[in-house]
């Protein structure tokens, strides 16, 4: 039996790779309108305030996109910013979150609560193993 697909409707299975520094809304945006997942790093918007600001003009401008756009979240300890870019991801109901650096089961609970799906980053098969324990 063919598996479902995470996100129907996208043209290509491709994820743009969340680039530090590099990726922002204008690159999300052309990745999405071009029929693959843009990304961008959360620590990409400084101040943290401002990832707000790029949430919302992504969302404004790929609502008619059939291709999903994603939200890179540094998980590990030393991220102080990562309780409130995982608010503002809610706010906007980000489709998908790549987690990076661990994996914690309560982000994958508040992504799968607004409907989301998570992503996990890994170096090896050690980690891969961690992050499917953490769901």
């Amino acid at each position: 039996m063919p598996r479902p697909m995470l996100f129907p409707g996208l043209r290509l299975p491709v994820i743009a790779a969340p680039m530090f520094i590099v990726s922002g809304p204008e690159l999300v945006i052309a990745q999405v309108r071009s029929g693959i997942i843009g990304s961008c790093p959360a620590l990409n918007a400084r101040p943290a305030s401002q990832l707000d600001e790029w949430l919302h003009q992504i969302r404004e401008a790929t609502t008619d996109c059939a291709a999903p756009f994603a939200v890179n979240l540094i998980v590990h300890r030393t991220n102080t910013r990562m309780e409130e870019d995982l608010a503002v991801c809610a706010k906007h109901q980000v489709p998908l979150v790549i987690t990076s650096l661990g994996a914690r089961e309560d982000v994958n609970a508040a992504v799968h609560g607004w409907g989301g799906k998570v992503f996990h980053d890994v170096i090896d098969d050690r980690f891969a193993h961690k992050a499917i324990e953490k769901g």
